[in-house]
């Protein structure tokens, strides 16, 4: 078999149901492989459109999206979108095709140092340099960029070895990564802080969503013994999942506050204020 047959058999294995990018020569045994697969492959009109699709399916499902490019420019015009799906913290797998490594040690046309390029905008990115290691990269890099906090992953792969021949393997089994379980001691903690608030405040991010905390959350308000009014303020990403009437109940807190926040999958108290002169918030 192919290594590129093995590349796209571990992907269907992770449950991919499409990709979204731009073919090119580099990632061209990729492509026929996919031909013959269940995963359908989606052209894009630019890889930068084809990273943000990805974002999107990633951050509504849970599950990886993944996007495809060729080397140099293709893999360079993904990078906005990556970026964005580590920052928002929404899974994302990006592949892009490689220069062969029998031409990487001089001056190729398009050759780029692509792993190092995705690094900081990534949880995971490798380089594949052996057709047996396929199934080892692509487990972690889904395994890194579903897992708590979700980003995205990275993988290269040269010309040269995705049209390797190698001997039959098997992609190797999916285990989801367990979510972060707060100690019980903490949200005692946490618990007592929010009820001997004088002025709370709650900080709800887009980790209330991944959660399915948003039930959760709109209740806990209601029952507080707090005197004071309700207020939130919803960061860009949780937008929508609190009512809107909380947002717009009375106005700012003009004196030092208590202030909750409220993690995904677990409790973080501090004590913070807020100055309504300077609009800002300091601990």
């Amino acid at each position: 078999m192919k290594a590129a047959e093995l590349f796209i058999r571990c992907f269907e294995n992770e449950g991919v149901k499409r990709i979204f990018g731009i073919p090119g020569e580099e990632n061209i045994d990729v492509m026929d492989v996919l031909l013959d697969s269940s995963i359908e492959f989606i052209t894009t009109r630019h890889e930068q459109g084809a990273a943000f699709m990805a974002d999107v399916q990633g951050r509504l499902t849970g599950r990886a999206g993944v996007c495809l490019a060729t080397l140099g420019p293709g893999a360079t015009n993904l990078v906005t979108g990556v970026a964005d799906a580590n920052m928002d913290r929404a899974p994302l797998v990006a592949i892009a095709g490689q220069a062969a490594t029998t031409r990487m040690h001089k001056e190729s046309h398009q050759h780029l140092d692509l792993v190092n390029l995705f690094r900081p905008i990534t949880k995971y990115s490798a380089q594949v340099l052996e057709a047996g290691i396929i199934p080892e990269i692509v487990r972690k890099a889904f395994k890194q960029a579903e897992a708590e906090k979700p980003g995205a992953s990275f993988i290269d792969l040269p010309e040269n070895i995705a049209k390797a021949e190698m001997d039959e393997k098997e992609p190797l089994k999916v285990q989801r990564a367990l979510a972060p379980v707060p100690p019980e001691e903490k949200i005692r903690q946490a618990s007592e802080l929010i009820a001997g608030a004088r002025y709370p405040l709650v900080m709800a991010g887009n980790g209330v969503i991944r959660a399915g905390a948003t039930d959760a959350l709109c209740a806990s308000p209601r029952r507080s013994t707090c005197r004071s009014r309700r207020r939130s303020w919803p960061r860009a990403r949780s937008r929508g999942r609190t009512p809107t009437r909380w947002a717009r109940s009375g106005s700012k807190p003009t004196i030092t506050s208590d202030a909750v926040s409220i993690a995904p999958t677990w409790w973080c108290v501090s004590a913070m204020t807020w100055s309504s002169t300077t609009r800002t918030c300091g601990t």
